[in-house]
Formats: structure tokens, C-alpha cells, sequence
């Protein structure tokens, strides 16, 4: 079986960490590097929560530190969810690990003009570190074979009436990346929100009995508390393993193509994943946007990437 090489953005964050667990062992996948972004919590926090994931983990994948500004606006961050750390909940024993020296968005540009093959770019948190990619050497465009992210929503947002956050933290960017040319699936709100981590499912999860469903466990205790205090989901929606699980298995999601515009000019809608969903402007489709999603089948595939650690 030939397997995707990707390149996995994200700013963990307790989802992204399931994230990176999925993706770390999926045979269909060959993650190139980790980059890291300011996003749930600053770059300074992000990044070690991603080496003490791996560290934890056993996984020997690059940690690349990026951005810890967004393009123009100010920064912001996601604390009510993921607490003071970004990763609150887990234990990890002292880390010895380090991100490589050499910055994201230069890993970015030298790994795909040096692949053979066409990478796939999987973001689960705001897209600043691809787009100075691409500002920086739009030569990688060609490199690219798809743009596959969670983010956005063609209904309700998340952090505004309007915006999702990952789109709302970096707006100017998720602009570039959509308009990049580049083929996108879009995994939002709409889907991801059908993935409630309900009680039952961390019970499930937490019967496998090794590490990584250990970690599971402790990282959907505080998640799923937060979530259930500022948003009063009874299960935490696990939105940024939905991508690569569609990566895994693209069955889980049904996609539509639609004409995707990012807001960027707004007050009040600034963040907005505008979709076109019934085409009423006639234009043609930038992105593959996430209708549906068979959340047992979702789940399915997490169990099965849990298990993969022995």
C-alpha cells in the first residue's frame, strides 16, 4: 500500500493530540514532520505539548516551531478550553525531546520542493504557517496535492455567531490558502460537532488498556469538562482528528463542492467561512466542504489508531 506523505500543522491542544495520535501509527500515512503554530495556546506552549505527545508516545516524528503571530490581526487564543497550558489534564514525565532548530515555515517550503511526490497539507489549527509558505515561495504550490484542514463552518462558528476558531485566528491566512489554487476538503463545524465524545466513548476507548488510550482518557477529562461548561455539549466534539481520519478512511465524510470565500473585512462576520452551498452565485468551487460524517465509523477509526500502540 502506498502511503500519503503529509505534513501535519496544528496547535495542540487536547484534539490535536488525538490528532497526532491518530495519524502517528496510520499505516496509509507518512507524516514528513510536525509543525506547530500559535493557536489554543502561544507557540511557546504549543510546541512542547507536541513533543511531550510524541516523547509520550514513542513516536519519532521532527517537531518544527512556526508562527507565534497571526499575519495582521491580534492574537488570540482558545484557554477556556484547553486551559493555561494548552494540555491540561495529562501528566507527561519530564521532557527531553526539542524542536529542530530550523522554522516551520522554511521546513514546509524545503520539504515540498524537495519531494518527489506531491504532500499533503493537514492543518487542525490556524493556517499562518502555510500561508508565509506560500507568500515565501509560491514555487511549493505545485507540491501541494491537497489542502485538507479542519476549520470553518458553512453554519453556526464557534467563537462568533459567525467564525470558527482556527479560521477566526488567523483569518488573512485561511484567505491565502483558499485562494491558493490548490484542491481543499474542509472538515468544520458542521461535522465535527457530530463527534461528541460522549461519557461511553472514553469508556470504550479507555478499555484498550495501553498508553495511548491512557493518554485519551486523561486528555478527555478536561476536555470534555470545558467544552460542557462554555458550550454545554454532554461529550466534547473531537474536531481535529476528523481530517485525518478522512485521510485514513475517506468514507467517514461526505463532501460537497462549493465556492468557499473567507471574511476578512467584516466586524461583525471577520473569521466567516462563506459557503455557497446551493451555488447562488454561479461561481466555480474552491473547496470540498464536509456535509455529513458516520460518526461510528469516525469512532471506528480511533479505536483501531489507539490500538496500534500495543
Amino acid at each position: 500500500m502506498k502511503r500519503r506523505k503529509i505534513i501535519l500543522d496544528c496547535d495542540p491542544g487536547h484534539d490535536d493530540a488525538v490528532a497526532i495520535m491518530l495519524a502517528g501509527r496510520a499505516p496509509e500515512l507518512e507524516i514528513l514532520g510536525i509543525t506547530v503554530v500559535s493557536g489554543n495556546q502561544t507557540i511557546e506552549k504549543t510546541s512542547p505539548n507536541a513533543l511531550n505527545v510524541l516523547q509520550y508516545l514513542e513516536l519519532d516524528i521532527p517537531v518544527y516551531a512556526g508562527c507565534g503571530q497571526p499575519m495582521v490581526r491580534k492574537r488570540i487564543h482558545a484557554a477556556d478550553i484547553h486551559g493555561s497550558s494548552g494540555l491540561d489534564g495529562p501528566v507527561f514525565p519530564e521532557l527531553k525531546r526539542t524542536v529542530e532548530e530550523e522554522h516551520a515555515v522554511t521546513f514546509i517550503i524545503r520539504s515540498l520542493l524537495s519531494s518527489e511526490e506531491a504532500v499533503t497539507m493537514v492543518t487542525t489549527g490556524p493556517m499562518t504557517n502555510l500561508a508565509m509558505a506560500m507568500r515565501m515561495n509560491p514555487g511549493i504550490l505545485d507540491k501541494i496535492e491537497r489542502i485538507v484542514l479542519m476549520g470553518g463552518s458553512y453554519g453556526n462558528g464557534n467563537i462568533t455567531p459567525a467564525a470558527e476558531f482556527n479560521i477566526a485566528a488567523d483569518a488573512e491566512a485561511a484567505y491565502v490558502c483558499f485562494n491558493s489554487g490548490r484542491p481543499i476538503t474542509m472538515a468544520g463545524l458542521d461535522v465535527t460537532r457530530k463527534a461528541l465524545c460522549f461519557p461511553e466513548i472514553v469508556e470504550r476507548m479507555g478499555r484498550i488498556g495501553n498508553k495511548a488510550s491512557k493518554l485519551f482518557v486523561d486528555l478527555m477529562g478536561h476536555f470534555c469538562r470545558t467544552q460542557k461548561e462554555v458550550f454545554g455539549w454532554e461529550g466534547g466534539p473531537l474536531h481535529d482528528p476528523v481530517p485525518v481520519a478522512y485521510l485514513i478512511d475517506p468514507d467517514i465524510l461526505k463532501t460537497k463542492a462549493m465556492n468557499v470565500e473567507i471574511d476578512i473585512r467584516s466586524e461583525q462576520s471577520y473569521g466567516r467561512t462563506n459557503c455557497d452551498y446551493f451555488g447562488y452565485l454561479h461561481r466555480e468551487a474552491t473547496a470540498d466542504v464536509a456535509v455529513d460524517i458516520q460518526v461510528e465509523r469516525f469512532w471506528d477509526c480511533i479505536e483501531s489508531g489507539l490500538r496500534r500502540y500495543g
